[in-house]
């Protein structure tokens, strides 16, 4: 037994269509076109949607890319820190799920410096910006970063 004398099963192969080669071929005159029509007279690409605007023209197109691993930070200012909590409280990211600024299905909570803090609070989140940072600290309160974790309906992953 050998490789080269292997041969195909019986009626594993057909012999090749040999299309446009006259009436005794079986597949002369319209070579198995049909009669008229655009089909029957040149090669249509599958795409060709009859002069219509093709789907890939019509469609908008979508620049960039997005990163499958970038974080997304649910955004919490200072205004919504002060009109939320009291004087000397500390403000947790699972505090902030419960006053429901901070939607579950965020990375973490970052803390804006827009709008007026008046109260000295200590505010633990994920990142903070700088301008955040110098207001909470310009009233005594105290900014503490946390490692980053996913919230989970009032509490975090940590908890």
């Amino acid at each position: 037994m050998a490789l080269h004398k292997f041969n195909p099963g019986k009626g594993g192969t057909r012999p090749k269509r040999r299309i446009g080669r006259g009436i005794g071929s079986g597949m002369g005159k319209t070579a198995t076109r049909g009669s008229k029509g655009q089909q029957a007279r040149r090669q249509i690409h599958p795409n060709f949607e009859g002069g219509q605007t093709p789907i890939q023209r019509r469609a908008p197109v979508k620049k960039g890319f997005r990163n499958i691993n970038a974080k997304e930070f649910a955004i919490v200012n200072l205004d919504d820190l002060q009109n939320l909590f009291e004087d000397g409280a500390e403000v947790t990211v699972a505090e902030l799920y419960k006053t429901g600024i901070v939607s579950a299905h965020k990375d973490g909570v970052k803390v804006l410096a827009f709008g007026t803090l008046e109260k000295k609070l200590i505010v633990k989140a994920q990142k903070f910006s700088k301008t955040a940072v110098e207001a909470i600290e310009a009233k005594g309160g105290q900014a503490l970063v946390v490692p980053l974790e996913k919230v989970k309906k009032g509490k975090t992953e940590a908890e």
